[in-house]
């Protein structure tokens, strides 16, 4: 299982790349199915990050991160189950 620091190692990548995709290999199972969606107040340019790998369903979840310019981001003023749309009850690394 990859540590809480080598999932940051692996966002900070991501999150450099944005808004382009990235291709990089998840840090837990090396598959290249990391997804990173953003959700925050409208206009705000903050918010949380939920960041996870498609394939073993294990990532982290951060909070108060800035939102990238032209990377779109969920609302909070949103209902959960949309703005949860597309995210998985992945396994949470602390």
């Amino acid at each position: 299982m990859a540590t809480f620091d080598e999932w940051l190692d692996a966002y900070d990548i991501v999150y450099r790349t944005l808004p382009a995709t990235s291709d990089l290999q998840c840090p837990n199972c090396a598959h290249r199915t990391l997804r990173l969606v953003f959700t925050g107040p409208p206009g705000a340019g903050y918010g949380y990050a939920s960041f996870w790998c498609d394939t073993c369903l294990e990532g982290i979840h951060l909070s108060r991160v800035v939102i990238p310019e032209r990377t779109p981001a969920r609302s909070l003023e949103a209902p959960a189950e949309e703005r949860g749309r597309d995210i998985p009850n992945y396994r949470l690394i602390t």
